[in-house]
């Protein structure tokens, strides 16, 4: 089993790596000549070993209240140097019909090396930092769910958060 990857296209990295983290087997990455970056589970190609940290849980609780005006107020503008932060996918008020969906972020320009983006889920933190503008989500009970991007500087600060998008899982 093997899975091509670009590396501009984040979602299906996290796709691939999600699947062969669900069939509990060990994912090597490998680097060709030309910079192509392979996923595979055969050791006979090399490469080096991916450690998969489970997919985490998402908690369905009201976010907390928190005094704080930097994480109540309006997402602003964006911070520089991106002129655009937003969720893509899925879009505003879609319903979707299981518990499993990515979540990919518009970043533009690309995201730059020292910086990082979390998903927040009904105000909680979904999944850590990641250089990455795509996430997986999974477990997400029948309901309305909202999620937010929040971009954290070098010093793992936030920077700038998307505007929270409205999402329906089906029974």
């Amino acid at each position: 089993m093997q899975y091509k990857v670009c590396l501009s296209t984040g979602a299906t990295l996290l796709l691939c790596l999600w699947v062969s983290a669900a069939q509990s087997q060990t994912v090597y990455r490998v680097v060709d000549e030309q910079g192509n970056v392979t996923f595979t589970d055969n050791p006979e190609r090399g490469g080096e070993v991916m450690t998969l940290a489970p997919l985490p849980s998402v908690s369905t609780s009201p976010p907390p209240v928190t005094s704080s005006p930097r994480r109540q107020g309006h997402p602003g503008q964006p911070f520089m140097p991106y002129d655009r932060f937003v969720i893509e996918v899925p879009r505003a008020e879609a319903s979707l019909q299981n518990d499993h969906t990515a979540v990919v972020v518009n970043v533009a320009p690309p995201l730059r090396e020292d910086h990082r983006i979390q998903l927040r889920v009904n105000g909680e933190i979904s999944q850590s930092a990641l250089h990455s503008d795509a996430f997986w989500l999974a477990g997400l009970a029948a309901g309305q769910h909202q999620l937010q991007a929040e971009l954290l500087d070098s010093a793992g600060r936030v920077q700038h958060r998307t505007v929270q998008v409205s999402i329906f899982i089906a029974d």
